[in-house]
């Protein structure tokens, strides 16, 4: 049985004044001392992180001696949109270190952002391994394996170096050991963990010595949240809105933010609905004592009929 029949809903779809459904999740709220603090559903319970999970996979990549700073290191910790300042970054982190995109073994795919990726259709172009999402992550693995001397080809074995450090580091940060292990969509190693294990792990990222590799991952993120996302996401409007915020998407509406008070909250809908990504977390952000104006441009859904607003997807909680 689906764990969605025992979960609360976490978003209620409303049209014309009725409820016409619910998209069911868990969610949990860390104080500042990294105690519970509020907890909806199962957020002891694993969960495949998805993206959440590339802050710790750009350590292990710094930990593997490549001294990624910057926008790269933020596109290292990325979903990005494929926009040209993207694509332009990734290949000049696989040319220094003497390789193309030729060396990218991740799918190929149309950019994440629909913008770019109908601005690509409408000019001619298809998909490509360099606009997928995650290749940023790669090309700096890539690097990393290139400067160590390991395997390229073999770079998304679980039990290739770079992929060890990988888990080390997601295992390190979130305190906890992956309950189980399968394949991301780029074709790297997935491990499950709870989402209370993440929002420990973004917190610990956001409050790390200043200098420590956790720390370098956050304050690039933070400091270039375009590279983290795009121009045209949530993730970035809320890291240049809120001073110090920590945001990371991830598949599935997975979602991890850290604040620098301490604070973190991480969740998932069940069902994996994005469009009940951004309410939830508006009203996760409200009750972390967040009052930002992006909240509300985050948080809204909006439902239509005839071409007009008919209703919302609205916060349960």
């Amino acid at each position: 049985m689906s764990q969605s029949a025992v979960l609360p809903a976490l978003a209620d779809v409303i049209r014309s004044g009725f409820t016409e459904g619910s998209h069911r999740g868990s969610l949990v709220l860390l104080a500042p001392d990294g105690s519970v603090e509020f907890a909806l559903g199962a957020p002891d319970a694993p969960v495949f992180p998805r993206s959440t999970a590339k802050p710790f996979q750009a350590v292990a990549t710094l930990r593997a001696g490549l001294p990624l700073r910057g926008a790269q290191l933020a596109l290292a910790a990325s979903s990005h949109s494929a926009e040209s300042f993207h694509q332009d970054e990734v290949r000049r982190i696989l040319a220094d270190a003497g390789l193309t995109e030729a060396a990218l073994r991740t799918p190929a795919d149309l950019p994440l952002d629909t913008v770019e990726a109908e601005r690509l259709l409408r000019g001619g172009g298809g998909r490509a391994p360099i606009l997928m999402d995650c290749s940023g992550k790669h090309a700096g693995w890539l690097a990393a394996s290139a400067a160590n001397g390991w395997d390229l080809e073999g770079y998304l074995a679980v039990d290739h170096p770079i992929q060890l450090l990988a888990r080390e580091a997601l295992e390190e940060f979130t305190g906890e050991d992956a309950a189980h292990v399968g394949t991301d969509g780029c074709g790297a190693p997935l491990l499950a963990v709870s989402l209370t294990g993440l929002a420990r792990g973004f917190r610990a990222l956001v409050v790390a010595e200043e200098g420590s590799v956790g720390r370098q991952v956050a304050d690039a993120m933070r400091t270039h949240p375009e590279y983290v996302a795009g121009t045209r996401r949530a993730d970035t409007w809320l890291m240049r809105a809120v001073p110090g915020a920590l945001s990371k998407m991830g598949a599935e509406a997975v979602q991890v933010v850290a604040l620098t008070d301490g604070r973190a909250l991480a969740f998932k809908i069940d069902d994996g609905a994005e469009r009940a990504r951004g309410p939830v977390l508006a009203a996760a952000l409200r009750r972390a004592g967040v009052t930002d104006p992006v909240l509300d441009r985050i948080g809204t859904e909006p439902l239509h009929g005839g071409g007009q607003v008919v209703g919302e997807v609205r916060a349960a909680f």
